[in-house]
């Protein structure tokens, strides 16, 4: 099965109590697993398996407590990165933690909604990526609120003029997620599959280990000019963001 870290959708809200939950983002099964934390995220469970979508086609399932507990913590330990104004700015409010997420049959790693203001988590994504994975979902919802910002147009003049990206995230075989010896623009396999997948893998990256990505564009220029557009946009969005 073709596994992809992510799939886009565009799916308001204030909180918060059991009850509420499915009226608020209609997606059935959930309950609180922990709405105290330090930035004002809530964070919900899968109680049992649920398909969402207007033709059910987006599935994910429950977890046992005991895995929940376990990998919460690394969910909320990089979230926690991110301060409760710049949240607000990019439309994120609930995190649904589940596993097996698909879409369409298709493995993908988070569904991010900034309509619904929700992230879902698959926690059983590979653990070797799941880190990144979270910021590569998040940093979606950042380009989704301000798509006039980071112009893929303007992105894709970055790279050799004899590069082109694929026409979609799902249709190409780019989904390597390790990390390139020789970058020449790219940190991975993936980020060759279309514009705002590459943007997503660079900002995970900036965000889980900036220092393996600030010596890989000592030797690629076309790199360090991708970093340099990511941190001055995100700079027009809070002034106050810090990587």
């Amino acid at each position: 099965m073709k596994y992809i870290i992510s799939i886009i959708l565009i799916f308001n809200i204030s909180v918060v109590n059991a009850n509420e939950i499915f009226n608020l983002l209609k997606i059935p099964n959930l309950e609180i697993y922990n709405t105290n934390s330090l930035n004002g995220l809530k964070y919900l469970y899968a109680e049992s398996n649920f398909k969402i979508g207007l033709k059910k086609n987006i599935s994910c399932n429950k977890s046992e407590k005991k895995e929940l507990d376990k990998k919460y913590p690394i969910v909320e330990k990089n979230l926690n990165k991110y301060k409760s104004d710049f949240l607000i700015k990019n439309n994120l409010k609930f995190i649904i933690l589940c596993e097996n997420l698909t879409v369409s049959s298709i493995n993908t790693g988070g569904i991010p909604n900034i309509l619904k203001r929700s992230l879902i988590l698959d926690i059983n994504f590979n653990q070797k990526y799941f880190e990144r994975m979270i910021h590569h979902e998040f940093f979606h919802m950042i380009q989704a609120k301000h798509k006039m910002i980071f112009d893929e147009t303007l992105w894709s003049n970055f790279n050799r003029t004899s590069f082109k990206y694929a026409e979609c995230s799902t249709c190409s075989d780019r989904t390597d997620l390790s990390i390139y010896k020789n970058t020449d623009g790219f940190l991975t396999e993936y980020s060759k599959t279309i514009p705002s997948e590459d943007m997503a893998e660079i900002f995970s990256f900036l965000m889980t280990n900036r220092e393996l990505v600030e010596k890989k564009i000592k030797n690629d220029l076309i790199l360090e000019n991708k970093v340099k557009y990511l941190e001055k946009n995100l700079k027009m969005i809070d002034n106050n963001f810090i990587f």
